[in-house]
């Protein structure tokens, strides 16, 4: 991949992925079935985890491993996953996924979704620092993280909680934060930003297949970074969980600086809001497109909460609150810690379902433990990891595992030419692992292989 400004848009932080939510156990030659193992490298976000859940058949048992460069990125995944796992008593369906598209798309939130992230954090806060062999819930597993890289998940929940003193006018923070990025990026371009949004707009993503990306909606996250603006609500609290510190050296010395450093060019919307199963929602009148990106995002992260809470065992009715009580089951951020019961107890248990993570630099390390041996029947690499694959990979996977690799075509501020490069060196390096293509579509945005038999 190219380096400095070529990628300053694509940001150092992955807090959502550059590529829409697969079922990873549908890729390769053949479908995965039985007792799974899948390995996700820097996927950046759950919806790989979420979209694989859904596919699962009854029989299916399924273990998902998750590596990522940064402990940010963890601690966010397990946000994430956190509201995922949320039972409707305590949060209705239609709130749910609200709450969940705003804490992850946008950098200014409303004052209810605040006070969820902030009780989130702090029943992650306990669950890292008190579980220390079994996971209190197997999609939350944290027990093979190292004790410093538990100490930083504590120490980034508390931030969520209480924002550094620099920080405390946090709305102040987070808009000067993502103006700060933008110039940067545009350089003299700054002034005439409003051109250059509906550029890469019209003449990158719209050409690239991602009509429903809707001009006001995209116009206004690459402004302010606020993607989803589902109902009428004043969205100005910060939302501390896109946050994070960069370390940069000055004259000698390193200072770190808390700041947003995640993607301000692709945009959120890829994750789950340009592909539908429901053909209705891609329908066009007059040349445009009456869904937008924002109207599938919802409805597949709806649809996907449906189908984790069928696999949890409390499958979703009409009787409850569409609306939902968010707050219901949620005790006060202001009670003492010490004193706090975990709720963690209270998520769903999915039926033959876990998700573990791994230290950050496990991936190097993997073919080296016995345990993962021929392991993995899947595996997944985002762009951004592809320069850590090398040829062990093959110890690690299992007969035919499939290797999917994510490739740069929604990586805007890169050329033609760097895209192909970049696909190429991906064939490359998955043949060195001995991996061969898969024939399957979605070529130009995922590389899928299979492993070859000895």
């Amino acid at each position: 991949m190219s380096t400095g400004r070529t990628m300053e848009g694509a940001g150092c932080v992955t807090w959502w992925g550059f590529s829409p939510a697969l079922d990873l156990l549908c890729r390769g030659s053949e479908r995965q079935e039985g007792e799974v193992n899948v390995l996700l490298v820097g996927s950046g976000d759950p919806r790989h985890i979420l979209k694989t859940i859904a596919g699962l058949r009854d029989t299916d048992t399924l273990h998902i491993w998750v590596i990522e460069n940064s402990m940010d990125v963890v601690a966010r995944q397990l946000l994430l996953l956190f509201l995922a796992l949320t039972p409707q008593e305590s949060m209705g369906l239609h709130e749910k996924t609200e709450v969940f598209l705003e804490l992850f798309g946008n950098s200014e939130v409303r004052s209810q979704t605040e006070e969820i992230l902030r009780h989130v954090a702090s029943e992650l806060s306990l669950s890292v620092t008190e579980t220390l062999e079994t996971p209190t819930n197997p999609c939350l597993d944290t027990t093979h993280l190292r004790f410093k890289e538990r100490d930083d998940l504590d120490r980034i929940f508390k931030q969520w909680i209480h924002p550094p003193p620099s920080a405390r006018s946090a709305h102040v923070s987070i808009v000067k934060a993502w103006d700060g990025r933008v110039r940067q990026h545009l350089g003299t371009r700054y002034d005439s930003r409003a051109g250059c949004f509906d550029w890469d707009l019209t003449m990158k993503l719209h050409q690239k297949g991602c009509g429903v990306i809707n001009k006001q909606h995209y116009k206004l996250w690459r402004e302010r970074g606020v993607a989803f603006e589902m109902r009428e609500g004043i969205y100005q609290m910060a939302n501390e969980s896109l946050l994070s510190t960069r370390v940069f050296s000055h004259r000698g010395d390193k200072m770190a600086l808390r700041g947003y450093w995640g993607d301000i060019v692709s945009s959120p919307y890829l994750s789950f809001g340009i592909e539908t199963d429901d053909e209705k929602l891609m329908q066009k009148q007059n040349g445009q497109h009456v869904k937008t990106a924002q109207d599938i995002s919802y409805v597949n992260v709806q649809a996907l909460f449906k189908s984790l809470s069928c696999r949890g065992g409390t499958p979703p009715t009409q009787t409850c609150s569409e609306e939902g009580n968010a707050l219901v089951a949620l005790e006060p951020v202001s009670q003492p810690e010490a004193h706090h019961k975990s709720q963690i107890n209270e998520l769903m248990h999915l039926n033959g379902v876990s998700v573990t993570f791994l230290p950050l630099d496990s991936l190097s390390k993997l073919p080296e433990k016995q345990k993962y041996f021929h392991f993995f029947n899947s595996i997944y690499c985002a762009a951004s990891m592809v320069h850590h694959l090398s040829p062990t990979l093959r110890q690690i996977a299992a007969p035919k595992a499939s290797l999917v690799v994510e490739l740069a075509k929604y990586l805007l501020d890169l050329t033609k030419e760097q895209e192909v490069g970049f696909a190429e060196k991906v064939g490359d390096v998955a043949k060195e692992a001995g991996f061969e293509p898969s024939q399957e579509e979605k070529r130009d945005v995922y590389a899928t292989f299979t492993l070859q038999e000895e």
